[in-house]
């Protein structure tokens, strides 16, 4: 298995300001500094967001600064994006009190919620106001003597990273129900979703973790034709990625917060919901703890730690 990276943070973008003046002006009356310290909506004034990186950080900064600058405005407090270096790295750096908010993989969102804390308020739904989901995957060339997870023993398969919801566990899990010793296949931790699928149509592997989020953004790119390849298993529907609040900070931060994510536009996040094959975006829709009970359940079964993610 693939040695897990350091822990460390990259800044994705600085504090994204409402206006210049609030960008360190020196006029106190900004919104900035209206919202001080003393205010709901930025007790500390900012709000730092965590994203994991399960596409490339170059494409998703684009796409978050979108959303980051209308919650901005909504909550009148600067948003200070983050993307981290790992699924670990996030649940690490809201524990540490490092972020106030951040969206997790399901399967992230476990550890989070048990190690940080973490509240789940919103989720991605469709324009119709349905909770999205997506479905992991396991994909062979489609001329592969590959039908079935049990034909996977002696074979290499690519997974996506460690700690992934689809691009891990679901795809581990499938092993054990299938009686397959993770010990007989060979596993190939490629960094990321993307580089799972490079490595299947690279030749570098036999089978490869692709989920429904990941083979609807490559078909746009041209960079995957399904024609050329067999699905040989697939998920049971997955929530789609909670975006959550630190447990710690005040009860009227986290009502403020949650008003404002599912105020936002169905434009305000639509560049991150093509990440996440929402087609076509709807406004964010409430989630609970109980949203991703089959999550809680399969890394008990999997028996599962904050050390795993």
């Amino acid at each position: 298995m693939r040695a897990k990276r350091p822990i460390a943070f990259v800044t994705a973008v600085s504090s994204l300001c409402l206006a210049l003046a609030a960008c360190g002006g020196t006029d106190t009356g900004t919104a900035t500094g209206a919202a001080g310290s003393a205010s709901a909506t930025c007790p500390e004034g900012k709000v730092r967001f965590g994203i994991e990186p399960y596409e490339d950080p170059a494409k998703l900064k684009p796409a978050y600064e979108v959303l980051a600058s209308a919650l901005e405005k909504k909550l009148n407090c600067p948003v200070e994006l983050q993307v981290v270096d790992d699924y670990s790295a996030e649940v690490l750096a809201m524990r540490n009190g490092k972020l106030d908010i951040a969206q997790f993989g399901p399967l992230g969102y476990v550890f989070a919620s048990q190690k940080a804390g973490a509240q789940a308020l919103v989720s991605f739904a469709d324009a119709s106001g349905r909770l999205t989901t997506y479905t992991a995957g396991i994909w062979v060339p489609k001329d592969s003597p590959i039908t079935s997870i049990a034909d996977l023993k002696g074979r290499t398969l690519a997974l996506g990273s460690t700690g992934s919801t689809s691009g891990d566990a679901l795809p581990r899990y499938a092993l054990k129900t299938a009686g397959v010793a993770e010990a007989d296949v060979k596993i190939d931790y490629a960094g990321g979703h993307p580089e799972a699928l490079l490595a299947l149509t690279n030749g570098k592997v036999d089978a490869a973790e692709i989920n429904s989020q990941q083979l609807a953004v490559a078909q746009a790119a041209g960079t995957f034709d399904p024609s050329r390849y067999r699905k040989i298993w697939t998920s049971d529907p997955i929530p789609n990625d909670p975006i959550t609040v630190a447990g710690t900070l005040d009860p009227a931060f986290r009502t403020a917060l949650k008003d404002a994510l599912l105020g936002l536009d169905p434009g305000d996040v639509a560049k991150v919901g093509a990440f996440l094959d929402v087609d076509p975006p709807g406004p964010l829709a409430e989630v609970t703890q109980d949203t991703y009970g089959p999550l809680f359940e399969l890394a008990a079964a999997l028996g599962l730690s904050e050390k795993d993610v």
